[in-house]
């Protein structure tokens, strides 16, 4: 259900991100309000499907797609009106997209989890576009910036750790698997 709602609040966040000319200052933290509970959601989701032991293989494949369609829309939407640059949007949608195949190209074989990595690197992402969302200037924008190379640097590394997870584990299976 969690999940569900996370991607209701895509639209949603959406809607508020853009109202007026993108840019009004109302607009802008009820749009963070959104994206924040959309994230809390998605921790919450995670924290009670482990400890109630409702960890299912919808869920290891629904959960990071919901993840994927809130990142996705977030830093489009942030490029679209020209607060952060096309090129680290496409960076990261690359990544991710690439990631999310990889689980379907693999995915009769066994659900790829989220890696620790995985698991920061949503995090930080998650805060770096919070931050952008937020109307920042000064310093705070200059953090907010450092957030964001953290998360680059973090996106990189993690995709080229399940890029190199998902070959070791296809190399080390028996022929016919």
């Amino acid at each position: 259900m969690l999940t569900g709602l996370r991607l209701v609040l895509v639209p949603v966040f959406l809607l508020a991100l853009f109202s007026g000319d993108g840019h009004q200052t109302t607009s802008r933290i009820i749009a963070f309000a959104i994206f924040t509970v959309a994230v809390i959601t998605d921790r919450l989701d995670g924290t009670l499907a482990r400890n109630y032991g409702m960890v299912t293989e919808f869920g290891k494949l629904a959960d990071p797609i919901a993840d994927k369609a809130l990142v996705g829309a977030a830093l489009i939407g942030l490029s679209m009106l020209g607060d952060l640059p096309w090129w680290v949007t496409a960076l990261i949608l690359v990544r991710e997209v690439g990631v999310t195949m990889l689980r379907f190209a693999v995915l009769r074989h066994g659900v790829i989890p989220a890696s620790r990595g995985g698991k920061l690197k949503t995090l930080v992402q998650a805060v770096a576009i919070g931050l952008f969302v937020l109307p920042l200037s000064g310093a705070w924008l200059t953090a907010a910036w450092v957030v964001m190379a953290l998360a680059i640097v973090l996106t990189v590394l993690t995709g080229v750790d399940y890029v190199v997870s998902a070959v070791r584990d296809f190399r080390g299976r028996p022929a016919g698997h």
